[in-house]
């Protein structure tokens, strides 16, 4: 029996405009065989945990360059567990201080990736995260 393809939805909150890394880790996880869903620029909160929850994907991934990151990650989070989808692995890239770092993981948030990380380690990640909430 063929094994299920992670599903990840690829969101852009806030208002952002730049979207250029976002569609890069899009097209390296699909390459990497999973079912990738890409929200487009500006999404609220309320947006992409809607769409999380109508596409049921495992894997949230967020980009936001915009510094908004302690506003928008909590709200995510918030929305998320309140549709139930505590088991959903969020994941983050973007400019996030160090400081914060520690802060979101506390509140949920599974790996975060500064500019330049790798596509590959993102990926391996990913996988890490699915292979160990299954067992």
């Amino acid at each position: 029996m063929a094994e299920e393809k992670i599903r990840v939805l690829v969101a852009k909150p806030g208002l952002d405009g730049h979207d250029r890394g976002a569609k890069v880790i899009a097209r390296a996880l699909r390459d990497a065989g999973m079912e990738v869903i890409y929200t487009g620029l500006r999404q609220t909160p309320e947006m992409v945990a809607e769409a999380a929850l109508q596409e049921d994907v495992n894997v949230v991934g967020l980009s936001i360059l915009s510094g908004a990151h302690m506003a928008l990650v909590p709200r995510i989070l918030e929305l998320m567990q309140a549709n139930g989808q505590e088991d959903v692995k969020v994941f983050i890239g973007g400019i996030i201080p160090d400081e914060d770092v520690p802060k979101l993981q506390d509140a949920g948030v599974t790996g975060i990736y500064g500019p330049g990380a790798s596509t590959q380690l993102i990926i391996d990640d990913i996988r890490a995260a699915m292979s160990a909430a299954a067992n």
